[in-house]
């Protein structure tokens, strides 16, 4: 049986399903499992749903309790009053990581993100290293996932950006539009975890980006293109969206935030010298398949 945190997730919907169709028992831990229900194709006794909080010690062990494997796919992207970016990326995931180490699981595998460190100025980023450093302290085999930003047909990526430019011929880009962006198609990265669970898998770091690289102009451009008209691409600086996040920072639901506009500074790729798809024998997907399936 494998365990996975967040398996109601975006990610982790993915890796239940995939881990399903290899003939895995799973039990899916969430804080909402009841949102689970009815969406994964698998028999009663193959799936089992747990109600559990990363904060709490007795419920993780509980769900870990009996698992050889355990997937942590729990993630926070922006902060609030009770979860921040600490709280969730490296206290939980240390919890996590010590109860599967306590319940003798034979493997670990820890989502993070690609360019996760933890001498890193960003809030964000820097969690993502110290969570790293947390999971090795304590469960020392553990298996590093580090995904490029994802793509899918639910995703909180690529199709707000389609539906923004069907809206809108003027479009406006963080800084010149230059930042480096490998986008990985989600359900391959969910094929990707459920394989890095078979013992064979003997790789410690897996970085996990598309089969393509683009420049954030080049993708809205793309995009554009799908939708059968130019975009009018104006550069903003970094600083005018930094201001705009600080004022967004009030609001209920706030539509960009300070750790958005930093991480769109970043380049997100794969390092060519980490395993990755090709690692796991997997031709990943581009975003071509979503912009084809998505009507103009």
């Amino acid at each position: 049986m494998v365990a996975v945190f967040g398996g109601t997730g975006f990610l982790g919907r993915r890796i239940v399903q995939r881990l399903l169709d290899h003939g895995l028992s799973v039990r899916i831990a969430s804080r909402h499992p009841e949102r689970g229900e009815g969406i994964f194709r698998a028999t009663s006794s193959q799936l089992e749903f747990a109600r559990a909080d990363v904060s709490d010690n007795a419920l993780i062990g509980a769900v870990v309790a009996g698992a050889f494997g355990v997937v942590n796919a729990v993630s926070l992207y922006v902060e609030g009053r009770r979860q921040t970016f600490h709280s969730v990326h490296v206290e939980a995931a240390a919890r996590v990581a010590m109860h599967a180490r306590h319940s003798r699981a034979a493997r670990l595998v820890h989502v993070s993100g690609i360019g996760a460190d933890s001498t890193s100025l960003s809030p964000y980023i820097r969690s993502r290293g110290e969570g790293e450093n947390a999971v090795r302290a304590a469960f020392p085999a553990a298996t590093i996932v580090r995904p490029a930003v994802m793509f899918g047909p639910d995703d909180a990526f690529l199709i707000p950006l389609i539906k923004l430019l069907r809206k809108s011929p003027i479009f406006p880009l963080f800084g010149r539009g230059r930042t480096a962006l490998q986008p990985a198609y989600v359900e391959d990265v969910g094929e990707a975890i459920a394989r890095m669970l078979d013992s064979s898998a003997a790789e410690t770091v897996y970085e996990l980006g598309g089969p393509q690289i683009y420049s954030y102009r080049d993708l809205l451009r793309m995009i554009g293109a799908h939708l059968g008209s130019r975009r009018v691409l104006v550069p903003v600086p970094f600083v005018v969206w930094q201001m705009l996040a600080f004022l967004a920072e009030s609001w209920p639901r706030p539509p960009i935030t300070p750790n958005q506009v930093e991480l769109m500074r970043i380049d997100n790729v794969a390092s060519p010298a980490s395993a990755g798809f090709s690692t796991l024998g997997i031709e990943p997907e581009g975003i071509e398949a979503i912009l084809r399936s998505s009507p103009d």
